[in-house]
């Protein structure tokens, strides 16, 4: 594999997020990080395996996003949101029969909409997504005053 040139543009860290599938979180991260940290060159950089799929946080918290992009009134969070082989067959359980789900379409607007303190408390993988943004924005000289916010670590 050639050796990437450092980008041109500004770019002041890299978070690189993606899903597991049937993949170990734990054994895919440092793989992808040993890589991501050569290209990335000497910018901060961090790697966060969404453990299955990245829908599994929705899942966690899904009583936030009843109404919401189909999402029926009555739609009960997972008991075990990382457990499921297919989360996004979980969410469409959780929407009008007819509905599916789309990444493009609903991704974005459920990811701007759901409860994150609810994943937190859920979803081990979304708890390492949290404190990967914390120790880049660390890095980056910003002050977080508290994170992640108290009320997310005790429930």
């Amino acid at each position: 594999m050639a050796k990437s040139q450092p980008c041109q543009c500004f770019c002041a860290a890299v978070l690189i997020l993606f899903d597991s599938d049937d993949d170990c979180p734990k054994e895919l991260a440092p793989l992808v990080q040993k890589w991501a940290a050569e290209e990335a060159h000497e910018r901060p950089c961090a790697v966060v395996v969404a453990h299955r799929e990245y829908e599994a946080w929705f899942l966690a918290a899904i009583e936030s996003l009843r109404g919401k992009q189909g999402i029926l009134p009555d739609a009960m969070s997972h008991p075990d949101p990382e457990r499921p082989r297919d989360a996004k067959g979980e969410l469409e359980a959780r929407m009008p029969p007819g509905r599916s789900y789309s990444e493009t379409a609903d991704q974005a607007a459920l990811t701007a909409q759901f409860d994150m303190a609810a994943a937190y408390a859920r979803c081990r993988s979304f708890r390492r997504m949290i404190s990967a943004f914390g120790t880049l924005a660390v890095r980056l000289g910003v002050t977080l005053p508290q994170w992640p916010a108290a009320s997310w670590r005790h429930g």
